[in-house]
């Protein structure tokens, strides 16, 4: 458990991270080079800049991964993380996202909603997402879709408390589909809706909607 300060407030070490690719790309786009490359690679400085940080993000608080992030979202999940609520309070993120746009790094719970049927084969709901009705209503009424979500309600419920005794304050469970867009989105949906009805603190967020 963090110390607390001596003016009475207890810090929370938030760390944030991208992906080597992502981070290429943006020192490119700027045309900086990286303070720690020398004479070497833009890999090389990052190289060298996760050897340093490599304890800082292994002890932080909170990880967010920001490689499929715009800054629009990313002020969403900070805002979401460090709101107004009980901050001794476990807060959950219940995340969708595509398995072939790659894991979460930030994950503490890996869901994998693939056994299901994929609604992109169904022509008229292949435009449409996870979050509209009729694609949320064909992907929850498959065989074994309610007992999924309701199997990984009961279980985050469960070990809510000894997280919160155990000084833990975030929690990210992914729900991952093949591209992010119909059946993690619509158990990512239900998932937090029940976590609310357990009186959990649950944000449901959809890392890969909008990429296909």
């Amino acid at each position: 458990m963090r110390s607390r300060h001596e003016s009475g407030f207890s810090p929370r070490v938030l760390f944030v991270d991208a992906d080597d690719e992502v981070l290429i790309r943006r020192f490119e786009n700027v045309r900086r080079p990286h303070p720690l490359q020398g004479s070497g690679r833009l890999s090389d400085g990052i190289t060298a800049e996760r050897q340093l940080l490599l304890e800082a993000r292994n002890t932080a608080d909170v990880l967010i991964d920001t490689s499929h992030l715009n800054v629009n979202q990313l002020r969403s999940r900070v805002e979401e993380l460090f709101g107004g609520e009980d901050a001794r309070r476990l807060r959950v993120t219940v995340l969708s996202f595509g398995f072939k746009y790659g894991l979460p790094v930030d994950a503490d719970f890996v869901l994998d909603a693939r056994f299901l049927p994929n609604p992109y084969w169904e022509p008229e709901l292949r435009e449409l997402t996870g979050k509209d009705e009729s694609v949320s209503r064909y992907v929850l009424g498959q065989r074994g879709a309610g007992t999924f979500v309701e199997t990984y309600a009961r279980l985050i419920t469960a070990t809510a408390p000894g997280f919160e005794r155990e000084g833990k304050r975030y929690l990210t469970v992914a729900v991952g589909c093949t591209g992010g867009k119909h059946r993690s989105v619509a158990i990512a949906e239900d998932l937090a809706r029940r976590l609310r009805e357990q009186r959990v603190v649950v944000a449901a967020q959809h890392r890969d909607l909008g990429r296909e």
